[in-house]
């Protein structure tokens, strides 16, 4: 099991989830926790709850087919999507992109997390975070 098999709970066989449900309730947990923090540490950086900023988004699973589908339901929305193997872990597939522009008052990022980690759930992935830059 690689790297992120063993945090998320995650298995490489091919009669189980990736994703337990058990390791996607922790996530979600951990995700929607951790997003004041980062619109916090934005703010020291002038970043308003009414600026719009594009986010960096990242996802892991183990299957190609988890991975189009994912990218299919993200293209959906108009981001920005692709994806390689991980570089932590070569059996894994590393989904990133970029969202539309997002206004970053907490509650919509914080609402926008917990969809991201419902919508790879639902594929068999796990939301991995966000990120953004100021200077956009």
């Amino acid at each position: 099991m690689g790297f992120f098999a063993s945090i998320f709970g995650c298995s490489r066989n091919s009669n189980r989830r990736y994703v337990s449900e058990a390791a996607f309730r922790e996530n979600l947990s951990k995700q929607t926790a951790m997003s004041p923090q980062t619109i916090a540490a934005l703010r020291k950086h002038g970043v308003s709850s009414s600026t719009a900023l594009r986010l960096d988004f990242f996802f892991y699973t183990d299957a190609e087919l988890k991975t189009q589908q994912l990218a299919r339901s993200l293209r959906a929305l108009k981001y920005e999507v692709e994806s390689k193997p991980s570089a932590h872990d070569a059996r894994l597939i590393e989904i990133t992109g970029r969202t539309t522009p997002i206004r970053m008052s907490e509650n919509e990022v914080i609402s926008w997390t917990g969809e991201m980690c419902e919508l790879g759930y639902k594929h068999d992935c796990t939301f991995d975070g966000w990120g953004t830059s100021t200077s956009q």
